[in-house]
């Protein structure tokens, strides 16, 4: 039998709280409208991608 990677997916960001502010950030989760909606169709690294955006959202930044 071959090994296959256990690679744990990339856990959502969803809180259950969609609520979209006037930057089209979720107020919640600090993603954006089309991040929410391409969430299922991203790969893990896009996923991540997303992730380090929300960190940077969290901090304060804007417009990113």
């Amino acid at each position: 039998m071959s090994e296959v990677s256990r690679t744990p997916a990339v856990r959502s960001p969803c809180v259950g709280v969609c609520v979209l502010d006037e930057d089209d950030l979720c107020t919640a989760c600090c993603r954006s409208g089309l991040e929410i909606a391409d969430w299922g169709a991203m790969s893990d690294a896009e996923k991540r991608a997303v992730w380090a955006l929300i960190r940077r959202r969290e901090q304060g930044e804007r417009g990113i």
